[in-house]
């Protein structure tokens, strides 16, 4: 990067976090993106004379408010809520609902924030939007989840529309919490339509929803590796994560012919070195969804392998690898064992899992790399394939759905590739492809609606 371009990205920032004070996750997910995009800006005074990067990283709007519900001890307990409606600049604002201790304004503005230009790559009408509770569903009862669900959505559903707004599930927001949203609110406006995506296949929901996030970053690890002449068959794996993104992302490995070696949860993770096959993620799948297990319990069902308590599976030699967890979980030392390694290629399969010291080093060494906003866009390509469904009340089978989901993870690569510098054979930069190409749709369409 110039100094021209280095000192307009340190003017832009300081004023972003004087803006947002105390919100270091939206920070860095802003930086990323203003690191790859200022050049192109500053070349392009439409963009620059219509302050879009000024406007593009302030939310539409904020809502926030409190959730109160009873536990089943009788005690009243309250909650906050928030709905980041960030950008709907290109069609109605999506994106999911995530209910975890840990979300703050901070986490819901840096996914809402990435989530337009994910949403822009697929090449569907979604805008860009995000929400979420500090409840945690952990350890409790599905009535005390549906009973906060209802109350929760007694406030959202003045916010959200088939046509307005249109949230889906997130970290701890799986099918059960999305039906009791969705039953409450065809309760309160007295409506059937398709305000919600991850539904049930009997009330709407689409085929290949569920696997669909993982599925899309092996299948933009594809289009990665076929530009360079390569493949997955005989490749390994290091996965991290055990939920739906990080299991699905390893069946697809397999049924490629790649071997997925690791699998990960808050405790630390499982290598198994003779790979892990489909009838072991069937037990994994089946710990976690059934049980409620601990990934360690792996090691006892699975002889040879080995569980390495509070570590992160990077250590790991492989070929590839998918941080399919959560946020930073992959940091810039890491980033280096795993090049040392002979790492060939990473995708994010998360959203934002990687520290911007960990990306540079990917980038630095010249590994390709599939950022979330293009590698994890499966996800929400199937929710607006649901939404398409919806709309003209009708479900397709899940070989069309695939179909269309491989055609959209392969038309994110080719828009990375158009902007990431590579040309034909050249080295090409995800980052700076994802971000620039997400970037030009929204952008042309905030400066043909004037200033608004």
């Amino acid at each position: 990067m110039s100094s021209e371009h280095a000192s307009a990205v340190d003017t832009f920032m300081q004023g972003l976090k004087k803006r947002n004070p105390g919100e270091p996750e939206f920070h860095q997910a802003v930086e990323e993106v203003v690191e790859t995009l200022m050049p192109f800006v500053l070349a392009n005074k439409q963009y620059l004379d219509g302050r879009i990067l000024d406007r593009l990283t302030e939310p539409d709007r904020v809502v926030i408010f409190r959730v109160c519900w009873e536990d089943d001890d009788g005690n009243i307990r309250t909650n906050r809520a928030w709905r980041v409606q960030f950008n709907n600049s290109i069609g109605p604002y999506k994106g999911g609902m995530r209910f975890h201790p840990t979300v703050t304004l901070s986490v819901l503005k840096f996914l809402g924030f990435e989530q337009i230009f994910k949403n822009s790559l697929t090449g569907l009408p979604m805008g860009g939007a995000k929400g979420g509770s500090n409840f945690n569903p952990k350890g409790k009862s599905d009535r005390e989840v549906m009973r906060f669900c209802q109350s929760l959505m007694v406030e959202l559903h003045r916010h959200i529309g088939e046509d307005t707004d249109v949230p889906a599930g997130d970290i701890g927001v799986g099918a059960r919490e999305i039906s009791y949203l969705f039953g409450h609110y065809k309760r309160l406006v007295n409506r059937f339509t398709g305000v919600l995506t991850g539904k049930g296949l009997a009330f709407g929901g689409s085929l290949v929803r569920t696997e669909a996030t993982g599925y899309g970053a092996v299948y933009f690890m594809q289009n990665m590796l076929a530009r360079v002449g390569d493949g997955l068959e005989g490749k390994t794996a290091v996965v991290s994560g055990s939920g739906n993104v990080a299991t699905y992302c390893a069946q697809k490995l397999i049924q490629s012919g790649a071997k997925p070696l690791t699998l990960s949860d808050s405790g630390g993770f499982i290598h198994d070195p003779d790979g892990i096959t489909q009838e072991k993620l069937d037990w994994v799948v089946d710990l976690k969804t059934q049980r409620r297990g601990r990934i360690s319990e792996y090691t006892q069902q699975f002889p040879g392998t080995t569980f390495h308590e509070g570590q992160r599976p990077w250590s790991v030699p492989c070929d590839l690898a998918f941080p399919c967890a959560t946020q930073n979980e992959l940091e810039e030392e890491e980033a280096k064992t795993l090049v040392g390694n002979g790492l060939k290629a990473a995708a994010e399969g998360a959203n934002m899992p990687s520290t911007l010291g960990a990306i540079r080093i990917f980038l630095g060494n010249q590994i390709p790399f599939g950022p979330a906003k293009a590698a994890n866009a499966g996800g929400v390509g199937v929710s607006g394939l649901e939404q398409s469904q919806n709309s003209l009340r009708i479900a397709w089978s899940a070989e069309e759905v695939e179909d269309r989901l491989k055609s959209i993870m392969e038309s994110i690569h080719e828009q990375c590739v158009q902007y990431g510098g590579g040309g034909d054979a050249g080295y090409c930069n995800y980052v700076q492809g994802a971000n620039v190409a997400g970037f030009v749709k929204v952008a042309d369409a905030m400066l043909a609606y004037g200033v608004v």
